[in-house]
C-alpha cells in the first residue's frame, strides 16, 4: 500500500491505528488536527472511554482515574479552526465541516464570532445557523451575519427565478397557431399529423407538417396567493423557501401575493416580499404553533374567494385549535379557494409533519403534500392559465 493510501486509513482511522499505518505529519497531521477538533468531541467517545486524538473516533483509551490532559487539537480557536479547514480542505468539504460544525454540534462561535464570519463560506446551512443565532448577536455580528444571509438568498433567487419563469412564460391553449417558434411547438399534435411519412425500414417519422399552438394568459381576475408559514424552529428551511418564493412571484402578471409568518401569534410581512433578506433577518424563530389563527387570518385577506390559493407551510402539529382548523379550512376550501398543506417547502421536499392531521384537512379538501418552490410555482401558474 502506497503512503498516500496509508495517510487515508490513518486519517479515517484514527491514532490506535499508527502502529499499522505509520504517523503523520505536515499537511496532514495538521487536517488530522482539523478533524479532531471537531469530531474529537462527539459525545459517543466519552462514553467509550476514548481519549480526542485522531479524526474519524480514534484516540487512546482513558485509563481509570486518569484526569490528565493531552496535547491534543485542544488549543486551536474556532478561528484557527476556520482558518485551516479553508486553507487544508477542498470546498466541498469545507461547507460538511461548517455545516456540522453549527448543526450537530451547535459551535454558535461559527456563526456569532465577528473574526470567524468573515472567513466562512456562505452556504445554507450557515444560513439556517444564523437565523437561530441571530438574537444572540450585537449590532457589528449581526452586520456581518447579513452577508451570509444576502449571498445565500441571491443564490436561490438565482435559481429558483428561472423555474418561476419557466412556470409562469404563458400556458398554453388548444388553438392552433401560425406563430412558429420552439416554445409553441405541440410534439403530439405534430406526431399525430405526419405519422402517414413514417418510415419502418429507417425508423424515422419525417416532418412536413409541425403543429404549434397558441400561448394565452388571463389577465382580467386576479389572483391572491396567500403563504402562511409556521415560524416554529423546526421549519426554519421552509421559512427561507417560503421567503425566496415569495420575492420571486411578486409583481407577476395577475398574481397578488401576501406572505404571513406564524407561531401563536400572526406577523403580515407581506410588506418586506421585495426584499427576502431583510424578511429573514425579521423573523423570529421559535415559540408555539396556532395554525388555526393563522388560517383564520388569511381568510380574512382574500378578496375574492374563488380567485385564491392559500398554502399553508407547517409540520401541522397543532398547538392551537385542532378541530378549529379542520372547520377553517372547510370553510375556504367551501367557498371555492384552493387550499395547500405544504409539509415542505425546500429544495428536498422531504416530508415530515403530522399525517393524522394531513389526513383530516385532506379529507375537507386540502391539497396535503410536499411541494418544491419550483413545484408550487407551476401549481398555482397552473391555476391563473385555467
Amino acid at each position: 500500500m502506497t503512503t498516500p493510501d496509508l495517510e487515508r486509513w490513518r486519517l479515517i482511522l484514527g491514532a490506535p491505528a499508527e502502529p499499522s499505518t505509520g504517523g503523520l505529519d505536515g499537511a496532514s497531521a495538521a487536517r488530522d488536527e482539523a478533524l479532531n477538533w471537531l469530531y474529537g468531541r462527539d459525545p459517543d467517545l466519552a462514553r467509550r472511554g476514548v481519549r480526542r486524538g485522531g479524526a474519524g473516533g480514534g484516540g487512546e483509551p482513558v485509563p481509570s482515574g486518569d484526569r490528565t490532559g493531552g496535547s491534543g487539537p485542544s488549543a486551536l480557536t474556532t478561528v484557527d479552526w476556520i482558518d485551516a479547514v479553508h486553507r487544508l480542505f477542498p470546498k466541498e468539504t469545507i461547507e460538511r465541516l461548517e455545516r456540522d460544525a453549527v448543526e450537530r454540534y451547535e459551535i454558535h462561535e461559527v456563526v456569532t464570532d465577528p473574526a470567524v464570519l468573515e472567513r466562512v463560506e456562505p452556504d445554507p446551512a450557515l444560513l439556517r445557523a444564523v437565523l437561530r443565532t441571530k438574537h444572540l448577536m450585537n449590532p457589528e455580528v449581526l452586520a456581518l451575519a447579513r452577508r451570509i444571509v444576502d449571498a445565500v438568498v441571491r443564490q436561490l433567487m438565482d435559481r429558483l427565478a428561472t423555474e418561476v419563469r419557466t412556470a409562469f412564460h404563458g400556458t398554453r391553449s388548444r388553438r392552433p397557431s401560425q406563430v412558429r417558434n420552439s416554445r409553441n411547438f405541440d410534439f403530439h399534435a405534430t406526431v399525430r399529423a405526419n405519422l402517414s411519412h413514417y418510415r419502418p425500414d429507417e425508423r424515422r417519422l419525417y416532418i412536413e407538417r409541425p403543429r404549434f399552438v397558441s400561448r394565452t394568459r388571463r389577465r382580467t381576475d386576479r389572483w391572491q396567493l396567500i403563504l402562511l408559514v409556521d415560524q416554529s424552529g423546526s421549519m426554519v428551511g421552509s421559512v427561507i423557501h417560503a421567503a425566496v418564493t415569495a420575492a420571486c412571484l411578486w409583481g407577476l402578471p395577475g398574481l397578488s401575493t401576501h406572505l404571513v409568518a406564524f407561531d401563536t401569534s400572526v406577523v403580515d410581512l407581506t410588506s418586506d416580499v421585495t426584499d427576502p433578506v431583510e424578511l429573514l433577518m425579521k423573523v423570529q424563530l421559535g415559540g408555539g404553533t396556532d395554525i388555526c389563527r393563522a388560517v383564520t387570518y388569511g381568510a380574512g385577506l382574500l378578496d375574492n374567494p374563488r380567485r385564491a390559493i392559500v398554502a399553508i407551510v407547517s409540520d401541522f402539529y397543532e398547538g392551537g385549535d385542532p378541530h378549529g382548523l379542520v372547520h377553517a379550512v372547510r370553510g375556504l376550501v367551501g367557498q371555492g379557494t384552493q387550499v395547500l398543506g405544504l409539509a415542505a417547502l425546500d429544495e428536498d421536499a422531504e416530508p415530515a409533519y403530522d399525517r393524522e392531521m394531513g389526513r383530516r384537512l385532506a379529507d375537507v379538501g386540502a391539497h396535503v403534500g410536499a411541494m418544491t418552490p419550483g413545484r408550487l410555482a407551476e401549481f398555482v401558474a397552473a391555476r391563473i392559465g385555467r
